[in-house]
C-alpha cells in the first residue's frame, strides 16, 4: 500500500517513516510544502529517502500561503482567544490540500501525518482529508504506537540508524514557524506561572532593547489587501517578510496566552507575529474610515466566527467560503493607507488617508458648517428616543395598574371584615 505522510524532516516525521513500513507493509511517499519555516525544503529529500521514504514531493507554498490564506483571514479581522493571530492554524488547510493532491497523483490509498493526539492539528489535517478525499484511510502514528515521549522517539530512531541530523534533541519547546509567526509551547510554558527567558524569542528583541528613536512605517491597502510598505509595492511574500523585519526590531507582536484548545483542555503558547501584528492595527484602523457603522459591526461578528472556524479545521467548507464572499465584498473600499508609529514593542497609528473615506471634514468639524444644522438634532433625538419614552409610559401605567389591583383587593378584603 502507499501512504502520503505530511513530511517535516523533524523527529517525529524521521520516525514515521520506518514505523509506517514496519507495521503496514508501506511504501511511505513523503510530502512537504514550504510556507516559510526556517530552511524551506533545504535537505529534506535526502533525508527522506535516507530514513526509507521511496519519493519526496516538495513545492514552494509561500505565495498561495500569504495570498489565498493569511490575506482572506487579516482581512475578515479574525483574531481567537482575543490574542492569537492563527499562524500555524492558517497553514494546515493549505498543507493537507498539498498531501491530497500528491496522494491522488501517485495511487495512494492512504494519509498519515505527524500530529500528537492532545493538539489542534490533528483535527485540522483530518477535517481537510475528509473534507477534499474522504475515500481515502488515515493512519495516525501517535494515536496507535507505543511511544510515549520525546526521549522514546530518540531511542527508536538510534536502534534503526535513522539520520537525526537537524534534530535537536535538547530542545525545551516544540516550535512552528512559518512566513506569518513562530510558536512556542511546551517545556517550562507548561506552567502558566513562568515567565518566558529571553533566550525563548527567536524574532522579535526585548522591548525594553528595542531602539530609543521611534520608527514610522506606512502600509497601503487596496480592497483590505495590504500591498505596499512605505511607498514600494510589494507582493505578499516579500511585503510580510518586510513587515517582521521591521516589526522584530523594535519588539513589535509578543503575545502569552492560555488558550482553549479543540480537544477540550487549556493550554498555553507563545507566539511572536510582528508583521501580522502592525497588518490588523493598520487594516482596523482604515476600516475606521472607509466602513460604515453598521458595516463594520458585521465584519467584527463574522471575525470571530471566522477564528473559531479556522481554527477547528474547518477551511474547506461553504461556511468558509461564504463568510470569505462577505468579507470580499465588505473590504471592497478599504482602500488607502496608514502610518504607524512603532516604539518599544507598541505601534500607533498617527495618519489615515483613504480615496474612499467616509470621514468628511466639514461636516465633524466643530465649527459652523453648511451641510449639517445642528437645530435637525432636536427631532432626531426625539424619534430615536421614542421607544424609551414609550417603555418608559407603558412602565408608569403598569405600576398604576398593579397599584390600583392592590387598592382594590385591599377593599375587598375591608369589605369582607366588615360584613
Amino acid at each position: 500500500m502507499k501512504v502520503v505522510l505530511g513530511y517535516s524532516g523533524g523527529l517525529d516525521t524521521s520516525v514515521i517513516v520506518p514505523w509506517l513500513k514496519e507495521n503496514y507493509d508501506a511504501e511511505v511517499i513523503c510530502m512537504a510544502g514550504d510556507v516559510g519555516q526556517p530552511g524551506g525544503l533545504v535537505g529534506l529529500e535526502e533525508k527522506a529517502l535516507a530514513t526509507g521514504a521511496s519519493a519526496f514531493f516538495g513545492e514552494d507554498l509561500r505565495s498561495d500561503f500569504v495570498e489565498d490564506f493569511a490575506w482572506p483571514t487579516l482581512k475578515i479581522g479574525a483574531v481567537y482567544g482575543r490574542k492569537y493571530l492563527l499562524g500555524t492554524a492558517i497553514a494546515r488547510p493549505l498543507l493537507g490540500q498539498r498531501q491530497v493532491e500528491v496522494a491522488e497523483k501517485v495511487g495512494a490509498i492512504a494519509l498519515s501525518h505527524g500530529c500528537t493526539g492532545k493538539g489542534n492539528d490533528q483535527v485540522r489535517f483530518e477535517l481537510a482529508y475528509a473534507a477534499l478525499a474522504p475515500h481515502l484511510d488515515v493512519i495516525v502514528p501517535w494515536r496507535e504506537w507505543d511511544i510515549q515521549s520525546r526521549e522514546e522517539a530518540l531511542a527508536y530512531a538510534r536502534e534503526r540508524d535513522i539520520p537525526l541530523e537537524g534534530v535537536d534533541e535538547s530542545k525545551l519547546y516544540s516550535r512552528d514557524e512559518n512566513l506569518w509567526h513562530i510558536s512556542h509551547e511546551g517545556g517550562p510554558l507548561e506552567d502558566v506561572s513562568f515567565e518566558p527567558e529571553e533566550s525563548m524569542y527567536q524574532w522579535t528583541v526585548a522591548p525594553e532593547d528595542a531602539p530609543d528613536k521611534p520608527e514610522y512605517v506606512e502600509i497601503g491597502f487596496e480592497s483590505g489587501i495590504p500591498v505596499s510598505v512605505n511607498g514600494e509595492l510589494m507582493g505578499g511574500v516579500e511585503l510580510l517578510t518586510s513587515l517582521n523585519q521591521i516589526g522584530s526590531v523594535h519588539g513589535i507582536g509578543r503575545a502569552d496566552i492560555v488558550e482553549n484548545r479543540l480537544v477540550g483542555m487549556k493550554s498555553r503558547g507563545v507566539y511572536e507575529t510582528p508583521g501580522g501584528t502592525l497588518l490588523h492595527l493598520a487594516i482596523k484602523d482604515l476600516e475606521s474610515v472607509t466602513l460604515d457603522r453598521r458595516a463594520e459591526g458585521l465584519k467584527d461578528q463574522m471575525a470571530q466566527r471566522w477564528a473559531d472556524m479556522l481554527y477547528e479545521g474547518r477551511w474547506w467548507t461553504p461556511e468558509r467560503e461564504s463568510m470569505q464572499a462577505m468579507s470580499d465584498l465588505l473590504s471592497k473600499n478599504v482602500t488607502g493607507f496608514v502610518k504607524v508609529k512603532l516604539y518599544k514593542g507598541s505601534g500607533l497609528v498617527v495618519s489615515r488617508k483613504s480615496p474612499v473615506s467616509l470621514y468628511q471634514e466639514d461636516l465633524a468639524s466643530f465649527g459652523s458648517t453648511a451641510t449639517y444644522d445642528p437645530a435637525d438634532a432636536e427631532g432626531f433625538i426625539r424619534l430615536f428616543g421614542l421607544p424609551i419614552r414609550a417603555a418608559v409610559a407603558a412602565r408608569g401605567r403598569g405600576e398604576e395598574a398593579v397599584s390600583n389591583l392592590i387598592e382594590e383587593a385591599a377593599d375587598v378584603v375591608l369589605v369582607d371584615e366588615f360584613e
